[in-house]
């Protein structure tokens, strides 16, 4: 019966993501037919990413054994402008992967649950107001095996009268909700213990960007989250001192985040600039977190970017978090997701983008050339991560950006 549900509403947001492209793409082409002096082109982005991912502390086993994961994701990112002061985005994503870990729910290889697909859509509408303002709201869904989710959320900017300054709040409230997978062992046992299969989260995010001289930007920023409901994993085993036989992972059922950071932009030259990032993150299991990261986009000539990157993470324990039959049954909480457990990580990226702004033209009776399909950039980027407990991965992305 889940399988058949979960069919039909892939099925449903596949429709209805390809219905909504189609009819803001052709009323958007439509309405410029009839004044190809305020043509505005439609910018899409075309995004594909490979992940390949290593690892010996699966969750699903309780904190050992394979994460080994790999995963093939596309995403499509559409703007279409309404009129001067009014855009609508169409994002649409589809991955599908293989997991090593979650294949360990049954404890029977290579059985069904050893790959999954996703289903992603998210549709935006943005206006700018004559006051510096501007307004954005959009809503979202998203859909896998196990995991159903929809989203809606908000936007409100404010620029200053020298446009040097603005400040924003987004709102944001997902609804989610588990289809509930238990270990094969735990299933007579687990499902008593599961009160909901919903997931609430909610989240206020503040940002002041400022343009301090001209070399230098920056932008401080803050969010808050909540969430409630089931905000554990019911496939994640834990392991305890005193028994060999497994329960389910348990947290409390509400959590709070608190990150809050400073991003800034140096230009050090019309071919180099640096950016640079910092967040603090704090939540109420226990976890501190800091994150420093450095990017330097470099351009070579007018048409080539190669962008460096390294980001490093350090966080510490949650406090609901021990290793491999190392909980004891006087736990009320507790969970063996290295996720959870205190880590440094290292992430160094390189990038490469081509933008050679090729169009397409055609004369209208007028005979003024009018841009009809223009090959904005083409990028691709390697990315290789690693952290202290031995996860690392590597993914290869790649784009292409065109407007018409």
């Amino acid at each position: 019966m889940w399988l058949q549900l979960i069919s039909k509403g892939k099925r449903k947001l596949i429709g209805f993501a390809s219905i909504g492209c189609w009819f803001l793409l052709l009323g958007n082409l439509q309405a410029q037919q009839f004044d190809s002096t305020t043509f505005r082109p439609v910018d899409v982005d075309f995004l594909f990413t490979y992940y390949n991912q290593s690892g010996d502390h699966a969750a699903v086993t309780g904190g050992i054994d394979s994460e080994k994961l790999t995963d093939n994701a596309g995403k499509i990112l559409i703007n279409v402008p309404m009129d001067s002061l009014t855009q609508i985005q169409v994002d649409m994503a589809a991955n599908r992967y293989s997991s090593a870990s979650t294949d360990q729910i049954d404890n029977n290889m290579s059985s069904a649950s050893s790959a999954d697909s996703r289903l992603q859509l998210k549709l935006g509408f943005t206006k700018q107001t004559a006051k510096r303002q501007s307004f954005s709201a959009n809503l979202s869904g998203s859909i896998e095996s196990d995991y159903i989710s929809t989203g809606l959320g908000g936007t409100w900017k404010v620029n200053s009268l020298d446009q040097n300054k603005q400040f924003s709040i987004s709102a944001q409230a997902f609804f989610d909700n588990w289809i509930l997978y238990f270990p094969k062992e735990l299933r007579d046992s687990a499902q008593p213990t599961i009160n909901t299969s919903k997931r609430r989260s909610y989240s206020l995010s503040f940002t002041y960007n400022s343009v301090i001289n001209k070399r230098l930007k920056a932008a401080i920023f803050s969010d808050i989250i909540y969430q409630k409901g089931l905000l554990s994993t019911p496939f994640h085993r834990v392991y305890f001192q005193e028994q060999d036989r497994a329960k389910i992972e348990h947290f409390p059922s509400s959590r709070i985040k608190f990150p809050i950071g400073i991003r800034a932009n140096y230009f050090i030259s019309d071919f180099l600039i640096l950016r640079s990032y910092y967040r603090f993150y704090w939540d109420s299991f226990g976890i501190l977190g800091q994150t420093f990261s450095l990017t330097m986009p470099v351009k070579l000539g007018s048409s080539w970017t190669v962008y460096p990157s390294y980001r490093f993470h350090f966080q510490s324990a949650s406090k609901y978090f021990s290793p491999y039959k190392e909980h004891v049954l006087t736990d009320e909480y507790y969970t063996s997701d290295y996720d959870l457990s205190k880590f440094n990580s290292h992430k160094f990226g390189l990038g490469l983008v081509f933008s050679p702004f090729l169009s397409l033209r055609r004369k209208d009776g007028n005979s003024s050339k009018i841009n009809r399909l223009q090959l904005k950039s083409i990028s691709g980027r390697f990315v290789y991560y690693n952290r202290t407990d031995g996860l690392e991965y590597y993914s290869i992305n790649t784009g292409i950006s065109v407007s018409f």
